[in-house]
């Protein structure tokens, strides 16, 4: 009898380590599952980091260029019909297809502001957040704007009375 309590007493304690054991198995495999798609995540989050720093790597060299681009079209503004005006104007023209190739775009002026895409330097009566007046072109490298319009907004008539009299 007394192996028979022995053994039963034995089976008990091997079965609370199993228990244990495979409580703790558990555990490990859940922290492991856990781990695993946190690196997951993080490659994802790395993969999709690489793709926007090369997307927009050459921002600062674009903005460079905008001025330049800017410089060739005031250039070309009085319109002068001579061979250096057309070879400036082949220049622009090219220096737009490689911007433009780039993924820059030039932002179309609207007619009321939006601080998204216009940077207001001047203002002006007139009717409310309206342009008046587009004084700098404003660009944007795919759909992130890197150099906002800037323009000359209307502003209220201020008519000097107190509304609290």
């Amino acid at each position: 009898m007394n192996v028979k309590k022995k053994l039963k007493k034995d089976s008990e304690c091997l079965e609370k380590e199993l228990d244990q054991s495979r409580k703790l198995a558990e555990e490990y495999l859940n922290d492991l599952k856990r781990l695993k798609a946190e690196f997951e995540n993080y490659q994802k989050r790395i993969d999709k980091e690489k793709i926007e720093f090369i997307k927009f790597a050459s921002e600062n060299l674009i903005l460079k260029l905008l001025n330049i681009l800017d410089d060739f079209e005031r250039a070309l503004e009085k319109k002068p019909n001579n061979e250096f005006s057309k070879g400036v104007e082949m220049i622009l023209n090219n220096l737009k297809k490689v911007l433009e190739g780039e993924g820059v775009k030039a932002i179309k002026s609207k007619e009321k502001f939006d601080p998204y895409e216009h940077e207001a330097i001047a203002h002006d009566e007139g009717e409310e957040n309206k342009i008046l007046e587009e004084l700098q072109k404003g660009y944007a490298l795919h759909e992130k704007v890197i150099r906002p319009v800037k323009v000359k907004v209307g502003i209220k008539k201020d008519t000097g009375g107190n509304k609290n009299e």
